[in-house]
């Protein structure tokens, strides 16, 4: 053997030494502080999981508990979106059908009904896009009914939320979220995210706090509060309950804490189709255009005993963004109801019924077919806001590391957000803190999934404890 051919030996076997020995520091290095997370006083009680995968080639780069179901919070989301994108392709659209039934006569009296048909478009009415925005969306609807030649309505309009007419709360979610607006539940006919705004009159700490009107003004609702002004730097702790079946009043109740500025909290909408259908009822009026009948939806015909009648002709259709900019904002703002929407439509596209059972079904056998076990996936919805949500750290860094070798990467990375400077979803609730995502390790891509439950103190604190582990990332 010459001596050329030996020196190229050598160097390949220090290179190759080198890069074993990289390996190893850095698995060393993340033993070393994951061993100082878990024995923190914080986690004296708590269950910890992480797993940190080569994004290119799937190798395990470190694994502590990564087979140990656990509640991921809102980093379930990252789940819910790649498999959207793999089930529906990043350009994938909603589609919102505008229609009339009846027929119009030549001066312009419609006799029929305005049917707002959704196929569960979360977007509609929402502020976070130029079209989607309530004012244009109504602004096109009107007048699409006006190029019909329609200046007179011998009928209603109507929401017609019946593309999702079975369950619209999760199993799992606890009461006290469901009339928040992070608790909207889902629906045929989404509008303005399935949310309103109530404005708050507050008094002197522990006095009684009134509520001051609505944005936008929902007069067919009415308000009872048990609101009491909580002392300064208490927060925001008010919860609005959803109306009961067959009632109109919604209860406050909780504490809202005198030196919040806002003076406002977000609750969720109870029939979105209805507002929707009340909006374009009072758009219309204004243009002069008159309607016989007060506007309905498919819950309050149902409540009548009554059917929407199938639209016979078509005015416009209405789409939404493309699914890699839904999901942007899904994984930015950690929205629930796109991440509950996406499931629904995820068992639609497969042939299930537009439910959140369904569509968790479908998540879990089409990871099933890609070798991800099931049983490693005890979900309840798409969102994490469920406490009662398990799924692996493993589970979870291999979904991730499957999202890197698809075209549509790029998107789905650029939804994720930034903590700590890395890109990474958050997962937060009561006990729970969790992150997943993607980084750079001296050129080399890993992703990982990290989860702490049940850990007692602050949660800035164990925030600033993980942040640390995750930093021998870099």
């Amino acid at each position: 053997m010459n001596i050329n051919r030996l020196k190229s030996i050598a160097i390949i076997s220090l290179l190759l030494a080198g890069n074993t020995l990289h390996a190893q520091s850095l698995q060393q290095k993340l033993q070393i502080a994951f061993n100082k997370l878990q024995q923190d006083s914080q986690c004296k009680y708590a269950t910890l999981s992480l797993t940190v995968l080569d994004a290119k080639t799937g190798e395990q780069v470190f694994a502590a508990n990564p087979d140990m179901g656990l509640a991921p919070g809102s980093t379930l989301k990252t789940v819910t979106s790649i498999t959207s994108f793999f089930v529906l392709g990043k350009d994938y659209q909603f589609e919102t059908q505008l229609g009339y039934t009846g027929s119009i006569d030549k001066n312009g009296t419609l006799t029929g009904d305005i049917i707002i048909k959704g196929s569960g478009d979360p977007t509609l009415g929402s502020w976070r896009y130029t079209a989607t925005k309530e004012g244009n969306v109504l602004a096109t609807m009107a007048d699409a009914i006006k190029k019909a030649g329609i200046k007179k309505i011998q009928g209603k309009i109507i929401g017609d939320d019946g593309a999702y007419n079975h369950q619209s709360i999760p199993d799992g979610w606890i009461y006290q979220d469901l009339g928040t607006y992070y608790g909207a539940g889902i629906a045929g006919l989404c509008w303005r995210e399935n949310q309103f705004d109530i404005k708050l009159n507050t008094g002197s700490v522990g006095q009684p706090i009134t509520v001051a009107g609505t944005v936008p003004d929902t007069y067919y609702l009415q308000y009872k509060s048990e609101l009491i002004t909580g002392a300064p730097k208490t927060g925001d702790l008010a919860y609005p309950y959803l109306p009961g079946f067959n009632s109109k009043t919604m209860y406050l109740r909780g504490t809202y804490a005198i030196d919040q500025s806002k003076k406002s909290i977000s609750a969720a909408i109870p029939d979105p189709a209805y507002d929707a259908a009340l909006r374009l009822n009072d758009t219309l009026k204004k243009l002069g255009i008159t309607i016989s009948t007060e506007p309905a939806s498919s819950l309050t015909l149902k409540e009548k005993a009554l059917v929407i009648p199938a639209a016979t002709g078509n005015l416009t259709v209405i789409r939404s963004p493309e699914l890699s900019k839904i999901v942007y904002w899904l994984n930015q703002k950690s929205v629930n109801l796109y991440a509950e929407q996406l499931l629904a439509t995820l068992a639609t596209k497969l042939g299930k019924t537009p439910v959140t059972s369904d569509g968790v079904e479908t998540m879990k056998n089409f990871w099933d077919a890609k070798g991800i076990d099931p049983r490693s996936m005890n979900i309840y919805d798409g969102s994490g806001l469920s406490p009662e949500d398990r799924i692996t750290s493993s589970t979870i860094a291999h979904i991730l590391q499957a999202a890197h070798q698809e075209k549509w990467f790029g998107d789905f990375y650029e939804s994720l957000p930034v903590y700590n400077d890395m890109k990474m979803k958050s997962g937060s609730i009561s006990g729970v803190q969790a992150y997943a995502g993607f980084q750079k390790n001296n050129g080399r891509e890993l992703c990982f999934s990290i989860m702490v439950n049940n850990y007692n103190g602050t949660g800035s604190g164990i925030r600033a404890k993980m942040f640390a582990v995750l930093n021998e990332l870099k």
